[in-house]
């Protein structure tokens, strides 16, 4: 059947009948789109995702075609000082402050929870569940809505900064996973110790200040700096209330290169990198210390 000829079609007719002879496109059509769909039919596989990935590069290309990344590199290099001394040492005073004032008052929660005064106890255990297990962007935007923007005393008008309501509300879940840090270590002594030191005629809080406290000391340094390294990294937080921290700053200086698209890689991952340079160390040195200080069974 293959083979077989067809007159009219392989060969002159023998009849003067007329024949259906098949299609043959000659190129007449007006706009080409018959040529270009036999062209696309009969193109290879690989054609479409060339096809795709040009679509996509063309953009960019002409995107960047008056700036390149090494123009978002010069651009870094310009506004690196004012990024580091006025942003991200920001961000290091805002950490300090906070884990001060968190600690402050995690110590208090954590030994207000074991109390023998059953109502501090349970206030304080609900205090820390609440703020250790609340997310920190929510504390923020609540500190932010209850703390008013100034005070009136008088004649005198006391403006409170925004950085200040961000210190206060990251001290707050800080507050609270101190608090179970050193209840945690306090409940880690065994409890020989407080029988053996009330034997001897102590008072729960000589037993408290003179035996358990300077042994809960450095079983606490360990979990301490790693919250710390913790709350380092939580600190672009507070650019969402306004303040001018590294990534604020960061933002600000982007907008005045013309929020060029091939700035963002640059300048966000400085912030990436001087945040690990910072922050690793203390991952590290964390990790030493808690070999050092493990509890031996």
């Amino acid at each position: 059947m293959g083979s077989r000829l067809i007159p009219g079609v392989h060969s002159r007719a023998s009849t003067d009948l007329p024949v259906l002879l098949p299609y043959r496109y000659r190129g007449t059509d007006e706009n080409g789109l018959v040529g270009f769909s036999s062209w696309l039919v009969s193109a290879t596989p690989w054609i479409v995702p060339v096809a795709f990935a040009l679509c996509l590069i063309w953009p960019l290309t002409a995107l960047a075609a008056g700036y390149g990344y090494d123009d978002a590199i010069k651009a870094l290099f310009k506004w690196l000082p004012f990024l580091f001394l006025s942003g991200f040492l920001f961000n290091i005073l805002i950490s300090v402050l906070t884990m001060l004032i968190g600690t402050m008052a995690g110590v208090l929660l954590g030994l207000a929870q074991i109390t023998p005064v059953w109502i501090i106890q349970v206030a304080a255990k609900f205090a820390t569940q609440l703020f250790r297990n609340s997310p920190w962007l929510v504390l923020l935007f609540i500190v932010l809505l209850a703390l008013p923007f100034e005070f009136t005393i008088g004649s005198m008008i006391i403006s409170v900064p925004d950085w200040s309501k961000a210190v206060f509300g990251l001290s707050l879940p800080i507050m609270a996973n101190i608090s179970e840090v050193v209840r945690g270590a306090i409940q880690s002594v065994p409890t020989g110790q407080w029988e053996a030191a009330e034997s001897l005629a102590f008072s729960r809080r000589q037993v408290l200040w003179q035996i358990i406290l300077p042994q809960c000391f450095k079983r606490m340094i360990p979990p301490w700096m790693n919250w710390y390294a913790i709350l380092t990294m939580a600190t672009p937080l507070c650019s969402l209330l306004g303040v001018e921290e590294l990534i604020t700053l960061s933002r600000q200086a982007i907008e005045s290169e013309n929020n060029h698209p091939e700035l963002l890689v640059p300048f966000y991952s400085f912030a990436l990198m001087i945040f690990f340079l910072y922050c690793y160390p203390i991952a590290r040195l964390t990790i030493q210390l808690e070999k050092r200080y493990a509890v031996k069974l």
